[in-house]
């Protein structure tokens, strides 16, 4: 029977910590707001997922949060950069026994429950070897393997638009069988938000 892992990525909600593309145009105010309305939603989504869930923090593990619930492992990401720190915790999946694994921000209001049970079962076919869940900007929201491929996070520009092409240029020169999920948009900088105008809080009137 496959054994599931979903990975989430995230950063304890600080003022002035989260969000700092964003906060350049909208403050570090709004901007902590907006993450926070991410994170609320990323929990809601992976609460109902049927796996076992690691909530990972790219700084120090708070004594409590929402990820406190029962269903959560909470624990501090691995020192490195993006793909070294995703490197480590799908090598530590495997090691553990987990036989199909995703990996997700916190930051991806077009992210559903259902496009994650989606990933595991397009994983779990013997024909598809790596998950894509594309982003607008270049990137991915979300990325699955059941078997180790360290090229795959190794010496990608992590932080541009040029992630996403670089890492299925990867997988296409390992062979692997790649699906992809819809397209979605992650909220990066103001113009993302225009697609998600709730997640901006407006000033109070009068």
């Amino acid at each position: 029977m496959t054994k599931r892992l979903l990975l989430v990525f995230v950063r304890t909600p600080k003022l002035g910590k989260v969000k700092t593309r964003l906060a350049r145009t909208v403050g570090d105010a709004k901007a902590l707001q907006v993450y926070e309305a991410l994170l609320q939603h990323t929990h809601a989504v992976a609460a109902r997922v049927a796996a076992e869930k690691w909530v990972c923090y790219a700084d120090e593990v708070p004594e409590h949060d929402a990820w406190s619930d029962r269903g959560f492992v909470r624990q501090q990401q691995p020192p490195g950069d993006l793909g070294t720190r995703m490197l480590s915790l799908f090598a530590l999946g495997l090691l553990e026994g987990y036989s199909s694994i995703l990996v997700i921000g916190s930051d991806c209001p077009g992210l559903s429950s259902e496009i994650l049970e989606e990933a595991f079962q397009k994983l779990e076919q013997p024909s598809c070897d790596l998950v894509m869940g594309p982003a607008q900007d270049g990137g991915y929201y979300l990325l699955g393997l059941k078997c180790l491929h360290p090229e795959l996070f190794l010496e990608k520009p992590w932080s541009t638009s040029e992630v996403q092409a670089a890492t299925l240029a990867t997988a296409l020169e390992l062979q692997l069988n790649v699906a992809l999920l819809p397209t979605l948009s992650d909220i990066d900088v103001e113009e993302d938000l225009t697609q998600w105008p709730s997640l901006l809080p407006t000033a109070p009137q009068g």
